[in-house]
C-alpha cells in the first residue's frame, strides 16, 4: 500500500506521533518511552533541553526533580549517546553497544590501554560511582584528537566504557556526570536480541515517535532519523521521493487535535531540518554558536506550533537573578490572527509560571 498524503496530514502524524496534540501525555516514562529519546543538551537559557521537551508534552506537572529521581533512584530512564530513554529500551541497545567503539582510531587505542580500561573498572568497581576528575590519568597511550578531547584519557575512557556498556552514567549534577560499573545501574536478565530483530524494533519505535520518515537520511553517531523499510511508503503532495508512514497514525488522522507549543531547539519535532523544511515549510537554525550581530532570532530561540504549522519562533531568556523571563521578541513568520497571539501569549505565561518566573516583555 501507497499513501498518498497531503502536507496537512503529514504534519499532524509527525505532531501526533510527538505527543504534542491537545490530550497529554500521563506521566514521564510514558513520555520518554513513546518518544523514544530525549536530548539532553544542558544548555539552560531558559531550561535544559530534557526539561523544555518534558514540560511541552507534560505541561506544569512536569518536575525537573521527578525526572531526576526517575534516572538516580528508580533507573527507569536511563541516559546513552546525549539521551535519555526508557530503560525497557535498553535491551534494544545491547546489540550495538557490543559493536563499539565504531572507528579504528578508537578500537585500537582502547587495545593500546589495556591495562588503564582494567584499572579503570577495578577502581569503579572498589570506590564508584565516580567523576571522570576522580581517576588518575594512567593512560599507556594519550588519546590525540584536533577537539577538546585531546588528551583527555580518563574522561575518553569513561566515554568509550559507556558506549560499550561497561560503564554507565550513574547521575548527573551541577558538576557533571558521575560513572559507575554498567550491573550496578543496569538490571540484569534483560532478554537476548539479535542485532537485525534489535535494529528492527528500533526503527519501528522511531517510525511511531516520528509518525512519518524517510527510508535514508542523513548518519547520526547515536540516534538516526531514518527508518529504513519498516512501515508503510507514503507520497506527500508537494514534496519529491518516497516517505515511510506509522500506519496507526495513518488511522488516527480524524481525530487529531492540536494545540500551541514551545519547543526546545533540540526537539525532534525539528531536529532534521531537511524534513521540516519538507513538511513543514518551516526555517530553523539554532543561533547559539552565532555572533550575536547574525543571529536573526536569538540566541535559544523556540520554535512555536500552532496546531500543525510552526508559526514563529521565542526569543527570551531566564533571569532567575532577577526572578523574570525576559521576552526579548516573539517572531512572526506570518502576522499572528488575534487568536494565535493570544494562544501563544498563553504559553508564554505558562512556561514562566512552570520556571517561577514572571514575564517581562512581548507575552506579559
Amino acid at each position: 500500500m501507497v499513501h498518498r498524503l497531503t502536507r496537512e496530514q503529514a504534519r499532524r502524524i509527525a505532531v501526533s506521533g510527538q505527543l504534542l496534540q491537545a490530550a497529554r501525555p500521563a506521566g514521564i516514562v510514558e513520555t520518554i518511552d513513546a518518544l523514544t529519546v530525549v536530548n539532553i543538551e544542558p544548555t539552560a537559557a531558559i531550561a535544559p533541553s530534557a526539561d523544555l521537551i518534558l514540560w511541552s508534552r507534560l505541561g506544569w506537572p512536569y518536575q525537573p526533580s521527578d525526572l531526576v529521581r526517575l534516572f538516580e533512584e528508580d533507573r527507569a530512564v536511563f541516559e546513552w549517546g546525549g539521551f535519555y530513554r526508557a530503560m525497557t529500551d535498553l535491551a534494544l541497545l545491547i546489540p550495538e553497544m557490543r559493536r563499539r567503539p565504531q572507528s579504528a582510531q578508537a578500537r585500537d587505542w582502547l587495545a593500546a590501554n589495556d591495562v588503564f580500561r582494567r584499572e579503570v573498572l577495578a577502581r569503579l568497581r572498589a570506590e564508584g560511582p565516580l567523576r571522570a576528575a576522580d581517576i588518575p590519568d594512567a593512560a599507556q597511550v594519550s588519546w590525540r584528537s584536533s577537539g577538546w578531547t585531546n588528551n583527555r584519557n580518563s574522561m575518553q575512557l569513561l566515554e568509550m566504557l559507556v558506549l560499550c556498556g561497561d560503564v554507565a552514567i550513574s547521575s548527573r549534577d551541577a558538576a557533571g556526570r558521575l560513572f559507575d560499573i554498567a550491573e550496578r545501574v543496569y538490571p540484569a536478565d534483560l532478554p537476548s536480541l539479535t542485532e537485525d530483530a534489535a535494529a528492527r524494533e528500533r526503527a519501528a519505535r522511531r517510525l511511531a515517535s516520528l509518525g512519518i520518515a524517510r527510508a535514508k537520511g542523513v548518519a547520526q553517531a547515536f540516534e538516526p532519523i531514518d527508518v529504513g523499510e519498516i512501515g508503510e511508503e507514503a507520497i506527500v503532495d508537494g514534496v519529491d521521493g518516497l516517505w515511510r508512514v506509522d500506519p496507526d497514525g495513518v488511522a488516527a488522522l480524524d481525530g487529531f487535535a492540536g494545540r500551541t507549543a514551545l519547543l526546545s531547539p533540540f526537539d525532534r519535532l525539528v531536529f532534521d531540518r531537511r524534513r521540516l523544511e519538507e513538511l513543514f515549510g518551516y526555517e530553523y537554525l539554532l543561533e547559539m554558536y552565532k555572533p550575536a550581530a547574525k543571529r536573526r532570532w536569538g540566541y535559544f530561540a523556540l520554535p512555536i506550533l500552532h496546531g500543525d504549522r510552526f508559526i514563529g519562533k521565542l526569543d527570551a531568556k531566564a533571569d532567575r537573578k532577577a526572578g523574570v523571563l525576559r521576552v526579548h521578541a516573539v517572531h512572526e513568520d506570518e502576522p499572528f490572527t488575534d487568536r494565535i497571539r493570544e494562544s501563544v501569549d498563553a504559553e508564554i505565561q505558562d512556561l514562566a509560571r512552570w520556571l517561577g518566573l514572571d514575564v517581562v516583555g512581548p507575552g506579559a
